[in-house]
């Protein structure tokens, strides 16, 4: 097992690790209903939002998260605190159950919207433009879940939790058009039809390789960018939701995981 070091504990469910400008880290608390901050010192803060927090980025001073429970998109401001939701619907739908979000190197937002984790609808995936316009650039997954954009800027991966894969396909920021579409990796070897484990969030390194967040699977596996499975890294806990890599480097790879309600610092 690779050296691990646990942050926080006694997180309710929590998702969406991110640093902010100053080197805070935050991360959302799922069945807590709000925003988790850890400075560099180690001093923790906890932010109510209400609704069900979800993915977060964060980009201009702001921390922005989905909120399945609100069915939106929402942005804290890391300074003054205060919130606001940015998007709730996509021409006259309200948004299907947000769950990850991404900005590309233009400032698009891209999110997944995978629908309630117990319904058999399949979900889609939106694009929240630069200009403030919604719309859906792929639809037809069974739980789109996890995403990122490969330092190329050009090539989208989308995890597709229940079919234990990960899309890959042609970025166009310009045009917000997802293309060539693919399948980049199958992340495990189950029977088809089982939902878990899966894909759930994911990040590129700082070596160029991909660290996938395996829901049930209680592991974060490491992919080349072709997709080829490099190593895999065994948690303490069976759920780790998602991942973040430390910009300054002193946490490493920092892991949510969610069975032990934890916030774990890997040096990978």
């Amino acid at each position: 097992m690779d050296e691990i070091r646990v942050l926080a504990t006694g997180l309710r469910f929590p998702e969406g690790p991110v640093f902010d400008e100053d080197g805070c880290l935050w991360c959302v608390e799922q069945e807590g209903e709000g925003l988790f901050c850890r400075d560099s010192t180690g001093e923790t803060l906890r932010i109510k939002t209400g609704g069900r927090p979800n993915g977060a980025a964060v980009r201009d001073g702001y921390i922005w998260f989905c909120d399945s429970g609100q069915h939106s998109i929402r942005r804290l401001n890391s300074k003054t605190k205060q919130i606001e939701t940015i998007i709730d619907r996509i021409g006259a739908e309200r948004l299907q159950w947000p769950n990850d979000l991404h900005f590309d190197h233009l400032g698009n937002l891209l999110f997944t919207c995978p629908g309630a984790p117990d319904d058999d609808e399949t979900g889609y995936v939106g694009v929240y433009s630069r200009e403030g316009l919604a719309e859906i650039i792929a639809d037809g997954l069974n739980y789109p879940n996890g995403l990122t954009i490969l330092p190329d800027n050009q090539t989208l991966l989308i995890g597709e939790t229940h079919r234990q894969r990960i899309w890959q396909g042609y970025w166009d920021a310009t045009s917000l058009s997802w293309e060539n579409i693919s399948v980049w990796t199958s992340v495990i070897d189950v029977p088809d039809g089982d939902s878990i484990p899966g894909p759930d969030g994911f990040t590129v390194g700082p070596d160029g390789n991909i660290y996938v967040a395996v829901y049930g699977a209680g592991v974060i596996r490491v992919f080349s960018p072709d997709g080829n499975l490099e190593k895999e890294i065994k948690l303490p806990g069976q759920n780790p939701s998602n991942c973040v890599f430390d910009p300054a480097g002193d946490l490493g790879l920092v892991v949510t995981e969610t069975e032990r309600g934890e916030l774990l610092s890997l040096r990978v």
